[in-house]
């Protein structure tokens, strides 16, 4: 009994973490609509030589939308262990199970790699995009595309496009070059 108050007490408090999560997850998900998605495949000119990483992928809609209409190969990362049952479960249902992967991982953490990504996806908060963002600088090529949902990577990363789409903004970077 003294366990089951304990785990209601930490679900009330947002501190709950399912069997198999790696912690708690920074944001609640909250899938993209179709026309935001193939706005973000459009505005990141994925192809079929493309590599899309969606950090914080949830249901896997973005990446499964690139395999399907772009032949692209893709891999989801998120911290939620559901998510990404569900993600594998709709690329069974899509018939892409072959061109995506989904992980259970912190994008965050060290030894996620998102190096030999061509495109990343990003649907997180603006405090959390520019956390992420020396990641991003530190493990991708430059040329990279980086595409997020609604928020920008702050003041020091302005973005190189814009586009509205319903009520949602699109941001726009590529990955630089080294400074010499």
């Amino acid at each position: 009994m003294r366990r089951f108050v304990l785990a209601l007490a930490l679900v009330a408090a947002g501190e709950f973490v399912q069997a198999g999560q790696l912690r708690k997850p920074d944001v609640v998900f909250i899938a993209s609509s179709d026309a935001v998605v193939d706005a973000m495949l459009k505005i990141a000119n994925v192809t079929r030589n493309d590599v899309v990483y969606d950090l914080g992928c949830g249901d896997g809609k973005i990446v499964i939308a690139a395999a399907q209409r772009y032949g692209a190969r893709g891999v989801g990362i998120d911290i939620d262990p559901e998510r990404i049952h569900e993600a594998n479960e709709k690329a069974r249902a899509a018939g892409v199970s072959q061109r995506v992967h989904f992980t259970l991982g912190d994008i965050f953490a060290d030894d996620t790699k998102i190096g030999d990504a061509t495109v990343v996806m990003l649907y997180l908060l603006p405090s959390l995009n520019e956390r992420l963002r020396p990641k991003l600088w530190r493990e991708l090529k430059p040329g990279t595309r980086v595409v997020s949902n609604s928020f920008t990577m702050g003041d020091s990363w302005p973005p190189e496009k814009t586009q509205q789409v319903e009520d949602t903004w699109i941001y726009f970077w590529t990955i630089p070059k080294p400074a010499r």
